[in-house]
């Protein structure tokens, strides 16, 4: 059952007010230039807050317009992006910023927005309504359980009816004079009080219009059916020095996952290799898949095939899969450890 009027302007008077004196000190947030704020929103997709800050400064720093940005050499910006995974986000990024190069401006409509590689519903709102006060609501996990809590609407948010139906809510509670704050609060309010399991309510703005706290129900929401099972997976890799030089391959630029990318190799580069002792293992999650990586030390072969020694020492300039850093980590960390065990055994 919707609200009724006064209900609604209740609803977003609570939360501007809250959000005005709770709000996040972030680096994004003390900007209306559209390009820093399309800069971080896709930097924010799948990648939480704390992770994003000390990339986004770094890479508006060294990528201050859009101009910067479609100049940039593929390497260069890959290296800037190293770390925050889902890569094609980057290269989406440059092609956009080639189009505003082209035309000598940010798009200020969010149909124009929209238009842009890379952009969806969400973003093309959110850079809409926060840079250029453009009345589009947001529409993403937070929002999902905010609003599916304040309504106790059962609707299932993983299906595209239910996506179709909260898109509409969302867009019905907008306030239409201050969208860009509003649609930061309601984010802000999932991302810190609005809980998925454990609802910070005694501190809530919207406690009293929630008919799910009414209920005693704020767990049960929102409601997603269907979800899909984790997957397990181990896999080696082969960590081979040479005169300090490491081999690795590259991964070409018409692959479909990091095409640039260097990676340590597996079986599947070379293929004739014997696996040696193991050094180390890490865990790695992508979406639904947990994999487990072991790696090993093993003979460098005679054939390295599509692989290639790279020096130690400039493996930094490089950009390296999250994969193979992690495998470095491991590595450093363990000789680290045997050196200060050795140490400590002469003393």
């Amino acid at each position: 059952m919707m609200l009724s009027a006064d209900e609604i302007r209740e609803f977003r008077r609570d939360l501007l007010a809250w959000f005005a004196r709770h709000r996040r000190d972030l680096p994004w947030r003390r900007t209306r230039d559209p390009y820093a704020i399309w800069i971080s929103e896709i930097m924010l997709q799948q990648t939480r807050v704390a992770t994003v800050i000390p990339y986004y400064e770094r890479f508006v720093a060294r990528f201050p317009t859009f101009a910067a940005l479609a100049d940039a050499p593929e390497q260069e910006l890959l290296a800037s992006w190293a770390g925050l995974g889902y890569y094609y986000r980057a290269r989406n990024l440059q092609k956009a910023a080639r189009r505003m190069a082209a035309t000598g401006k940010f798009p200020a409509t969010y149909e124009q927005i929209r238009e842009l590689p890379g952009i969806g519903e969400y973003t093309a709102a959110a850079v809409a309504s926060i840079a250029f006060d453009l009345p589009h609501a947001v529409v993403d996990g937070n929002v999902f359980r905010v609003l599916s809590r304040v309504f106790a609407d059962n609707t299932d948010i993983a299906s595209g009816a239910g996506r179709t139906h909260f898109a509409a809510l969302a867009n019905a509670m907008l306030d239409r004079e201050q969208p860009g704050a509003f649609n930061q609060a309601v984010m802000e309010l999932g991302a810190t009080v609005c809980l998925p399991k454990k609802p910070q309510c005694l501190v809530c703005p919207l406690a009293v219009t929630c008919r799910a706290r009414a209920e005693g129900q704020q767990t049960d929401f929102p409601v997603k059916l269907g979800d899909q099972k984790s997957v397990e997976e181990t896999c080696v890799l082969f960590w081979i020095v040479r005169d300090d030089k490491l081999l690795v391959w590259q991964r070409p630029p018409e692959a479909r996952l990091m095409p640039g990318f260097w990676e340590l190799p597996e079986r599947a580069e070379l293929p004739q290799v014997e696996v040696g002792r193991r050094l180390g293992s890490f865990r790695h999650g992508i979406t639904f898949h947990n994999y487990r990586f072991e790696i090993h030390e093993a003979e460098a072969p005679q054939d390295p095939g599509l692989c290639q020694w790279v020096r130690m020492e400039d493996l930094a300039a490089l950009p390296l899969s999250t994969i193979l850093k992690k495998a470095r980590r491991v590595l450093e960390g363990d000789q680290a450890r045997t050196g200060a065990r050795a140490v400590a055994g002469a003393l």
